[in-house]
């Protein structure tokens, strides 16, 4: 284990928490369980004594981890046998805009809703997706047109002009 280093630490909060959150909380619909998650892949980077040839390389190592983290709480066996605190809860979360894109993508089923996420929203291509997910590039391209057309349905083609 290397030793802890405070200036490695806030460098990667202020560069990845916000992307590790918000991926994060499109696998497992929970801000408690992504900021777990963020904590998670701070802990595996620095812990891990990792050496990346560049910031890409950093960021989808970073990306990667995430999205095994999230696969990891969503298999495990803790989480089939425990209530989720949303439902055991009296306080409202803050409420979705109805009708937002991001409302409707967040509704797709995990295979539709991270492509067009990591595209849509952090910028990646096909290829850097299908890397991430370990998809082929074309299985990829067929589930963001197959999420594409289940969004244009949803939204009753009100956004089809803005290119969704």
């Amino acid at each position: 284990m290397k030793p802890f280093d405070r200036a490695q630490a806030e460098y990667l909060v202020n560069t990845y928490s916000d992307m590790i959150l918000r991926l994060s909380y499109t696998y497992l619909k929970s801000t408690h369980d992504a900021e777990d998650i963020c904590q998670t892949v701070f802990l595996k980077y620095l812990t891990c004594g990792q050496t990346f040839d560049s910031p890409e390389h950093e960021k989808a190592w970073i990306l990667r981890t995430a999205v095994n983290a999230c696969k990891d709480v969503l298999k495990s066996s803790w989480r089939t046998r425990t209530c989720d605190i949303e439902s055991c809860a009296q306080v409202a979360a803050p409420p979705q805009v109805q009708g937002s894109i991001l409302s409707a993508v967040q509704e797709l089923p995990d295979k539709y809703r991270i492509p067009l996420y990591l595209h849509y929203y952090e910028g990646y291509k096909i290829r850097e997706i299908a890397d991430l997910l370990g998809e082929r590039p074309a299985t990829i391209n067929t589930r963001m047109e197959r999420g594409r057309n289940r969004l244009r349905h949803m939204l009753g083609g009100n956004y089809c002009e803005q290119g969704v």
